[in-house]
């Protein structure tokens, strides 16, 4: 964990919000999946691998009142909190591996458009589902958005894992209903376009 953590660490130290290739100023594809689920503004909203992402700022401009964010690095995390100032405190925020984050609650929805397909290792990836399956009330919704086959192979100098509908879809076959599943361009800072797989999963109740 060590090594990911100091990786990430020197990312988010090198490199400005606007440079990472994840880099987006409205999150538009997470956000349709989060306001489709028609939430009560107190459900509890977990953004994991979360970062220095905008997404938890359109939420809190939503009205959403019950949002966590867990990244690995601590530097991300401090550079959201700086963005959001003193709407910051209305946050919840956690500095853990995804790999390894063992949620003390249950969320209405888990988010991770950046962390997932970062495991690699069948062990990790496990782990990851088990806590993720864990960590959603009966009832509760998922959206995980991952690098498709037709992705890139590598980001911010790491191997990753592609994902096709089909097999995202296959995650999830025990306990959690699929509700949509699609593929979608994102335009990096540097003009070049990575196709990702977005799927959402209810956990039955």
């Amino acid at each position: 964990m060590e090594d990911r953590k100091q990786h990430w660490e020197e990312v988010y130290d090198k490199k400005k919000l606007t440079e990472v290739s994840w880099y987006q100023p409205i999150p538009e594809t997470s956000l349709d999946f989060i306001e489709g689920f028609r939430l009560q503004k107190d459900a509890k909203i977990i953004d994991v691998g979360g970062g220095d992402s905008f997404l938890v700022d359109h939420l809190l401009e939503r009205g959403y009142t019950n949002i966590t964010v867990l990244d690995i690095s601590a530097k991300a995390i401090e550079r959201a909190k700086q963005r959001l100032g003193e709407k910051a405190g209305k946050v919840t925020w956690i500095v853990s591996d995804a790999a390894e984050f063992q949620p003390e609650e249950q969320y209405d929805v888990w988010h991770d458009r950046a962390a997932f397909h970062f495991l690699t290792e069948e062990p990790k990836i496990e782990s990851y589902l088990e806590n993720l399956k864990k960590g959603v009330k009966p009832g509760g919704y998922v959206v995980l958005g991952t690098f498709s086959e037709k992705g890139p192979e590598k980001c911010s100098g790491l191997f990753i894992h592609q994902y096709s509908k089909e097999e995202m879809s296959g995650l999830f076959r025990e306990g959690f209903k699929m509700l949509k599943c699609i593929n979608v361009d994102h335009k990096t800072p540097s003009e070049k376009i990575q196709n990702f797989t977005f799927c959402s999963f209810r956990k039955e109740e």
